[in-house]
């Protein structure tokens, strides 16, 4: 019934399977794909035909977690998969990113590409699994794709680099990394480092894609089995002669347009370009409009040739700086009063406004996914309005490329933030793109670091971020520094290098030819390095290191252990315990399971009085020491009081005043704030208090003036029971039967010769005693 074709090989130490032929069979091409016990079927479909007027690629990508593939029910009111988490939209833009690149120029057939995980192992990371299984779908399905691709994580540990490392080896080694290449060259990079260098980055990129290469034969053998037959594609016009007269119409107008270093004024003049060749062509609009609009598409072709050239032959780019020359930069903190940290970042003509804003452990975001419920306390939002372009468009929810921009800057940050026990903060960093005409997501970083630092987060060392460019024309190359949205759009590669100056904490790549070599790699590192070391230093200018004291603004944390015995002390049952301290101090409270108590509130006395409560109820009282307390409540013969938050003990009435107190009531009232010594502490833990030797005004403990009780004369022990002489009485033996008699007892009772009580068994005669007297036995 089922015609299923499937590979499979050793790699990194598990099977990678890829199978086909079995399910999804009406997609133009869908792979299974199994890794480990972690499963993901990729289907891929393309439209036949090009929508009327169609002059853009529309390839989608979506994939998709689901949550019955971990075995759980995902959480919420609607218990079922909806909208894309953050990380489906990442993975999507990771699956897109290395393939768009691949489909020829011209090729505007929409296409549409689904991953879902169908089974998760815990270990082995869906994303990878999801890009090779969508690499090898699109390869089978005979689109014209210029595939296959493959991809891997490699992580760091200890000098070595490692093959797809589990999730957590991944987060506790110094490198995660994710590489997407074909058999000849890199197409995409991501990765979060802690502080690497460019010899040790460029190393883990190498070794990604030696390992990549064997994935792409694997796809390869599939596709030999099972591929379609290839689309028939249009043989592609030569339009050279179409470039040279539209070059004769416009070519000084835009070269000259390029020239100009203001952006706005640059788009002005290439705008008054483009509207001399819809003038010149406008007589060919009425006699064939395919015709007219095919030579209007030209004119990018000519914007892009023009640049690059100059670039290339002149080393002339658009704004005159040189190949490795930053924009100005002028960086400002404490940008903004009622923040708890900001800054506005200006590199030329990009610039972002970013706000720093701390919380407490209830702040921190839930995240659910297949590895179940996780917190995190470190975000970073980027915002991109239209109007930062100078364009009027969409302003709402974020979009993927907002998404992605912002987790990039995220972990660029990430490795050089405290732990939680150094800095028990919340951190939220937001990025509004003011400004943009060029690496938006490396102001983020750089604006991001001085707003952290303005707040007053003890970040290891400032993180500064370039984005770096590249014009590839056959063998000859060039790289930028600092590039351009122009310079981003004409050219090659769009590479972004964050880090300090100890190393390299994120590297994000994308190609948009077929890839790039070790040797640009390895310049465009280079490069970056003294990129960021000029941009640090302008920063340094700002603010060289983070503030010691936070925004009177900011809630203030602080953090307290107890032993692991005394929670439920805290917490009370119910929660009764600490909803009290929380309501009576107005600071808020929270414990884990290892006994950490943090308090929190914007007000210093709220965060005290807080901590004294807690600290009443863990610390035990000592003898002979002075506190202060509350009476809670009066009886008879005493008042107790409750001290050090959360005990009690209690004052006698003769323990109130020196001279004589008739009643209680008559010293004390219920709520009366009283000092008090403790005198005494049972061992059952009764609490024995006194306010009579405490001064109630100053708390100075008194000389105590009453004279000592005097010692209780010691009683005449007993004598021997057993020698007790005449007990008065005349007694005659006892014999059995006779109850008459008995002497002194009255009566005269006679019960026969008594038994010496020293001759009675031990436990008395069990045949006299009362049951419930008895041994078990018996």
């Amino acid at each position: 019934m089922f015609n299923t074709k499937t590979v499979s090989m050793e790699w990194g130490g598990k099977t990678l399977t890829l199978e086909t032929g079995r399910i999804a069979r009406q997609a133009d091409g869908a792979v299974l794909a199994t890794y480990g016990e972690t499963v993901v079927l990729c289907a891929v479909t393309a439209a036949r035909t090009v929508k009327e007027g169609q002059d853009f690629f529309p390839l989608t990508v979506h994939y998709q977690e689901k949550f019955s593939a971990a075995g759980r029910i995902p959480g919420g009111f609607f218990k079922r998969e909806r909208g894309a988490t953050e990380k489906e939209t990442l993975t999507s833009r990771l699956i897109d990113r290395p393939i768009r690149p691949l489909f020829p120029s011209g090729f505007y057939n929409e296409i549409n590409v689904i991953a879902q995980v169908l089974s998760y192992d815990g270990e082995t990371e869906p994303d990878i699994v999801a890009m090779i299984a969508a690499s090898a779908a699109l390869t089978i399905s005979g689109v014209p794709f210029m595939g296959p691709i493959g991809a891997c994580r490699v992580g760091y540990v200890d000098g070595d680099y490692t093959l797809n490392p589990a999730q957590q080896a991944a987060a506790d080694g110094d490198l995660d990394l994710i590489v997407a290449a074909t058999g000849n060259a890199v197409m995409m990079v991501e990765s979060e480092a802690k502080e690497l260098d460019e010899d040790i980055m460029l190393g883990a990129v190498m070794f990604a894609h030696d390992e990549i290469g064997k994935v792409v034969n694997l796809i390869i053998d599939l596709a030999e089995q099972a591929a379609k037959d290839p689309w028939e594609l249009s043989p592609v016009e030569d339009k050279s002669a179409t470039l040279d007269e539209l070059r004769g119409i416009i070519g000084d107008d835009l070269a000259a347009a390029y020239r100009l270093t203001d952006k706005q004024q640059r788009q002005d003049a290439v705008n008054a370009a483009r509207t001399k060749a819809r003038d010149h062509y406008a007589s060919l609009n009425a006699a064939d409009p395919a015709e007219y609009m095919g030579r209007l598409k030209l004119v990018k072709s000519l914007e892009s040739d023009i640049v690059r050239k100059a670039i290339l032959k002149d080393g002339k780019r658009i704004d005159g700086r040189t190949t490795t020359q930053v924009r100005p930069i002028e960086a400002i903190v404490g940008l903004l009063p009622r923040t708890h940290g900001s800054s506005l970042f200006t590199r030329g003509e990009t610039q972002a406004i970013c706000t720093t804003t701390l919380g407490t452990k209830e702040s921190e975001q839930m995240i659910d996914g297949l590895e179940g419920l996780t917190y995190s306390n470190f975000m970073l939002h980027y915002n991109f309005p239209p109007y930062s372009v100078g364009e009027v468009g969409r302003f709402g929810a974020p979009s993927r490329r907002d998404i992605g921009h912002g987790k990039l800057a995220w972990r660029a940050l990430r490795a050089v933030l405290p732990t939680k026990e150094e800095f028990p903060y919340t951190i939220r960093v937001l990025s509004d793109i003011t400004e943009s005409n060029g690496s938006s997501s490396m102001a983020t970083v750089c604006g991001g670091c001085l707003s952290m630092m303005d707040a007053g987060v003890p970040i290891a060392r400032p993180v500064s971020g370039i984005a770096m460019g590249l014009i590839l024309e056959g063998d000859d190359f060039t790289v930028l520094s600092d590039i351009l949205g122009d310079e981003d759009h004409l050219g090659d590669m769009d590479f972004k290098v964050a880090g300090t100056e100890k190393g390299i904490t994120s590297l994000q790549m994308d190609i948009k030819v077929a890839g790039i070599t070790r040797e640009i790699m390895s310049q465009a590192l280079s490069q970056a390095k003294e990129g960021r070391a000029h941009i640090l230093g302008e920063m340094t200018k700002a603010l060289g290191s983070a503030r010691t004291e936070l925004s009177d603004y900011a809630p203030r944390i602080e953090t307290m252990q107890i032993d692991k015995a005394k929670i439920r002390d805290i917490i009370g049952t119910g929660g009764k315990v600490i909803r009290e301290i929380v309501a009576e101090t107005g600071a808020k409270v929270d414990i884990d399971d290892e006994g950490l108590i943090k308090i929190s509130s914007s007000d210093i006395s709220q965060i005290e009085a807080a901590r004294k409560w807690i600290s009443g109820i863990v610390e035990e009282a000592e003898v002979g020491k002075i506190y202060n307390g509350k009476v809670v409540n009066i009886v008879d013969f005493g008042a107790f009081v409750n001290f050090m938050g959360g005990k009690d003990g209690l004052v006698h009435v003769s323990e109130m005043k020196n001279e004589r107190v008739e009643k209680p009531t008559d010293v004390v009232s219920e709520g009366q704030e009283v000092k008090v010594k403790v005198l005494e502490i049972d061992p059952r833990g009764k609490v024995r208090l006194s306010m009579r030797v405490v001064d109630q005004e100053t708390g100075e403990e008194l000389e105590d003036t009453r004279p000592p009780r005097e010692p209780r004369e010691p009683r005449e022990p007993r004598g021997d029971r057993n020698d007790r002489g005449d007990r008065g009485g005349d007694r005659r033996p006892r014999r059995d039967g006779d109850r008459s008699g008995g002497g002194g007892r009255g009566g005269n009772r006679d019960r026969g010769p008594r038994q010496d009580r020293n001759d009675r068994p031990a436990g008395g005669d069990p045949e006299h005693m009362p049951a419930f007297l008895k041994n078990d036995e018996d």
